[in-house]
């Protein structure tokens, strides 16, 4: 394992801030629509669809379509260095909530033999295309089956925008699509790993703490799995917090923060991010929030039981999730197979924020280490 110095100072992968209650109660306000796109050298035609209110997953549908040949267009390594030949396909069902999933998945050339299924859990407020798309294509080439799903309330799933009522339902959701991703002709009997970055690192380690025999392998990248205690609310602030999220939890009510500056330590890179725009960026809604606290408590408190293959990649410079936190996780995983990997001045966003050698050598270790698990299957 590869051992580096870690920053002394680092920020929760939930941007609290210490507003009284006054200030909370006075900015109980939920936007009716998404802020005016800032997008350098866009038309005002798509400025326009840009800033439309993405409340609802039509909306938020019509928005990316208009976007799709804008998105074909834009300088990104992930995006020019996209292998070819890989057979994309993308499709909605209806899960037994009655939601109805905007799925995706990257497979292959056919000449390929497919080694094993590898499903994906976004970050909080992202989607499963976009950046991901050039990751999934990577992994793909490799001879992996990628599965992606966009949660309810992000991306062009149905919900609210951004609304997390249940972390628990959530968790429950990803297991139920991708149990029966698992069960697909093309890779039933093959290995099956699940990776998750940032927030959906929460998700994938509830959903092995759930079902810790369905999963040959983890894969967290940044995950979010401890927030920092001095980072957290006061308590005063924490009980007004908790009361109003049962009276009007799909209020935005957690003051925004713009964490692109964190996580893309690249500005050209940060700049391509704002062409995502479908994701989430207003500010945090109150239940969403309480629930993000509690579900980072909760895998806190069983980072013991994590018993699946794991493989944590982290950046030593991460300001949004705490690198010391995915340490702690390294050591308390009752896994007998654990990797930990620190990448000296990065920031969060490792898979696409990096300089592009960076990025290229996060893949490859994302690569190699499901290699080296395929190989023995």
């Amino acid at each position: 394992m590869e051992t580096l110095r870690f920053p002394s100072h680092t920020l929760s992968p939930f941007p609290f801030t210490h507003p009284s209650p006054k200030h909370t109660l006075n900015t109980a306000v939920s936007l009716s629509a998404k802020k005016k796109s800032t997008i350098e050298g866009l038309s005002e035609e798509l400025k326009a669809i840009a800033s439309q209110n993405l409340d609802f997953a039509p909306s938020r549908r019509r928005v990316r379509e208009a976007f799709s040949e804008v998105h074909q267009q834009l300088d990104h390594f992930l995006f020019k260095t996209a292998p070819a030949g890989i057979r994309t396909a993308e499709w909605y069902e209806r899960n037994s909530r009655g939601l109805e999933i905007f799925c995706k998945s990257w497979m292959p050339e056919p000449n390929v033999l497919i080694k094993a299924a590898l499903c994906f859990c976004h970050g909080y407020g992202s989607t499963c295309t976009f950046f991901f798309e050039g990751v999934a294509k990577r992994i793909a080439a490799s001879g992996y089956a990628v599965y992606a799903m966009d949660y309810p309330g992000f991306g062009l799933s149905e919900g609210l925008h951004g609304y997390i009522p249940s972390f628990e339902d959530l968790v429950d959701d990803i297991i139920e699509h991708y149990r029966k991703i698992n069960e697909r002709p093309e890779v039933r009997d093959l290995p099956r790993f699940i990776l998750g970055q940032s927030m959906g690192g929460a998700i994938a380690l509830k959903a092995q703490l759930k079902e810790p025999n369905n999963w040959d392998g983890v894969i967290l990248v940044a995950p979010m799995c401890k927030i920092s205690d001095e980072m957290l609310p006061t308590a005063a602030v924490l009980k007004v917090l908790n009361l109003l999220s049962k009276v009007m939890p799909k209020a935005k009510l957690f003051p925004n923060r713009d964490l692109s500056e964190l996580t893309f330590r690249e500005p050209g890179k940060r700049k391509v991010a704002g062409y995502n725009v479908i994701s989430y960026d207003d500010p945090t809604r109150l239940k969403t929030g309480m629930e993000l606290l509690s579900a980072t408590q909760d895998v806190e408190s069983q980072l013991q039981k994590v018993s699946a293959p794991l493989l944590i990649l982290h950046g030593a410079a991460d300001k949004v999730t705490d690198p010391l936190a995915s340490q702690f996780l390294y050591e308390k995983a009752s896994s007998k197979d654990k990797t930990l990997k620190i990448y000296e001045g990065s920031y969060h966003g490792i898979l696409e924020g990096e300089p592009d050698d960076t990025i290229f050598a996060v893949h490859n270790d994302i690569i190699s280490w499901l290699d080296c698990r395929c190989s023995v299957k």
